[in-house]
């Protein structure tokens, strides 16, 4: 059964946002009390939130679709529909957040740190909010916007000071054991750790983890045994200390040449260049050990490592281990740059900036004119098409925009395909020159002159007068049969 999980695929679906409320207020003796429709609630979001007491993936690996709440629509008697609850998640420190190109999208260390992986959907306005002097009494409300839909990757690197790499069996999880209090599996064959262990240290007054990753082998960048999957976790690592073994029963293996093969490995995986190395020569317990360590540690420290002979069962050189590592992480830590207040970059757009594109696209042999833009779309999305009212809402819109104008720029004729949107999901109609006309009658639909102000006593009755004259007059040309 799976105990550990460091990566995992997450499907994560925003709640939709709730559609406006159409509504006219009716009350005794006001029977055209205006629109009263509210607004549609938002959509819930999906957080990603680090967690100091979640150390694995393991939920996500069994549940890898996620999904927020939808708002609520909106009511008459201007109430607005319930925001939808947002969706929080809870990760392990040190979580990276990827697509599924790979590209990084957020890298989530320290607890509390988040990240909003899905978004939800705006709400839909009521007709109360749509009414101006112009359109006294909508007959229409806008739509709810989708939430986001996701996939996302997560990858889990822990966030350790040091790390201890070394071929399987060369006691790192006896190390660990003896200078923190983690108890990892330990046993007498390769590959007993499956999974990363962490431990706590204190060496003075500096405090600091250190993280046992699963034995490296030949060819562990390139997949072979277990490296590939938990090198990253290496990658926050201030200082990488190769445990090597004295007291191998392995005639072909010796610490310097072990020592080479976890170096290219580490150098094939990139990215570790820069970190500070020691090397710990342990077992020294068995007398063959001790010699060995004695023999090589001159050549190792010709190379610039600096060196540590210990024994993790006789408990020896452990002291000055745990100080000298210490002291390598306080560096670390003081050269690391102070974080900086986040600083709040405007970038307003051009002046001239329309907000949407227009292109000639072919599609099946037929030529379309594709209309991009974060506005034009929303708004497609909050259309009933349904309903005429408010598809003249929409061609209102979009001639103050000017996607009109610009669809003559780029040459579109009477007849030819109009697309707003992208490929795989875009509102298609054939377009005529007349938009313009049609849009100013489209955008007057909604007004009712019975919200008209009151015609003067004296005007009321000249055009009574009027009707009376022009009546008789009819009736004095009529001639009988």
């Amino acid at each position: 059964m799976t105990t550990f999980v460091d990566r995992v695929e997450l499907h994560v679906a925003a709640g939709n946002g709730g559609h406006g409320c159409a509504s006219v207020h009716r009350e005794k003796f006001k029977p055209l009390g205006g629109p009263d429709g509210g607004n549609g609630g938002r959509g819930g979001d999906v957080i990603l939130t680090v967690d100091q007491s979640v150390t694995t993936l393991l939920e996500y690996h069994h549940s890898p679709h996620r999904k927020a709440t939808n708002g609520k629509p909106g009511e008459g008697g201007n109430r607005s529909g319930k925001d939808g609850q947002d969706l929080v998640l809870p990760v392990p420190d040190g979580t990276v957040v990827l697509d599924r190109a790979g590209n990084v999208l957020a890298d989530l260390v320290g607890h509390g740190t988040s990240f909003v992986a899905a978004q939800g959907g705006r709400g839909g306005l009521g007709n109360a909010a749509l009414a101006s002097a112009r359109r006294k009494a909508p007959g229409f409300a806008l739509l709810g916007e989708p939430g986001d839909l996701h996939d996302i990757v997560l990858e889990l690197k822990t966030v350790a000071d040091v790390a201890l790499v070394g071929y399987p069996s060369a006691g790192k999880s006896s190390l660990i054991s003896v200078l923190s209090a983690a108890k990892p599996k330990i046993a007498d064959y390769p590959f007993t750790t499956l999974v990363p262990n962490l431990g706590v240290v204190t060496a003075g007054s500096t405090v600091y983890t250190i993280a046992d990753v699963p034995g490296l082998i030949p060819g562990a960048s390139q997949g072979k045994g277990l490296g590939l999957e938990f090198l990253r976790h290496v990658e926050r690592c201030s200082v990488l200390v190769h445990v090597l073994d004295t007291a191998t029963l392995e005639s072909e293996r010796d610490p310097v040449s072990d020592l080479d093969i976890i170096e290219e490995e580490l150098r094939q995986y990139g990215g570790l260049g820069n970190r500070p190395r020691v090397v710990v020569l342990n077992k020294i317990d068995v007398p063959d050990g001790k010699d060995l360590a004695e023999m090589v540690r001159p050549d190792l420290e010709a190379r610039g490592y600096r060196v540590f002979e210990v024994s993790a069962v006789a408990h020896l050189g452990l002291k000055e281990l745990s100080f000298a590592l210490a002291d390598i992480v306080a560096k670390a830590r003081a050269a690391k740059p102070k974080e900086e207040a986040t600083r709040i970059v405007i970038r307003p757009k051009a002046v001239d900036d329309a907000g949407f594109t227009v292109t000639r696209e072919e599609v099946d042999g037929e030529l379309v004119f594709r209309v991009r833009g974060e506005k034009p779309e929303r708004w497609v999305r909050q259309t009933d098409f349904s309903n005429d009212e408010a598809v003249g809402y929409l061609a209102d819109r979009l001639n103050r925009l000017g996607v009109e104008d610009e669809l003559m720029k780029a040459g579109a004729r009477s007849g030819d395909g109009v697309a707003i949107g992208p490929e795989d999901n875009a509102v298609v109609f054939d377009w005529e020159p007349t938009m313009t006309a049609g849009a100013e009658m489209l955008g007057r639909r909604g007004e009712d002159h019975r919200f008209e102000a009151p015609r003067p006593a004296t005007q009321r009755r000249r055009d009574r007068q009027a009707e009376r004259d022009e009546a008789t007059q009819e009736f004095e040309g009529f001639e009988p049969f």
